[in-house]
């Protein structure tokens, strides 16, 4: 089992940046594979980016490719999300899932707000 805290969410304008960092638990990180979603207010809860356990293969969804970046430090068990060239349509709770054997764990999520 494996427990996610994400953090580095905020209020910023459209156009800039952050970068979300999720902290997991555990010995086995490394053997997990990570993704971010997102949910928005009134909306279901979609994916947004995920990376392989190796960290050689990563996908993202259209909205947000060639934007965002998603990484991950299997050595201080932690992923990230970069976010460029923010839209006030990128406003959304971040969530960080863990995903190994077909079972996911979230995180308690982070809060991203785009202001125009």
């Amino acid at each position: 089992q494996v427990q996610l805290v994400e953090s580095g969410g905020g209020l910023v304008q459209a156009g800039d940046s952050l970068r979300l960092s999720c902290a997991a638990s555990g010995r086995t990180f490394g053997t997990y594979a990570m993704g971010w979603f997102r949910q928005a207010p009134g909306k279901e809860r979609e994916f947004v980016a995920a990376i392989r356990w190796s960290g050689d293969t990563t996908s993202y969804a259209d909205s947000v490719k060639g934007r965002f970046t998603i990484s991950r430090d299997n050595a201080k068990n932690t992923v990230y999300l970069q976010m460029n060239s923010l839209k006030p349509e990128d406003t959304a709770v971040y969530y960080c899932n863990a995903n190994r054997l077909g079972v996911d764990y979230w995180g308690q999520g982070t809060q991203v707000t785009v202001s125009s």
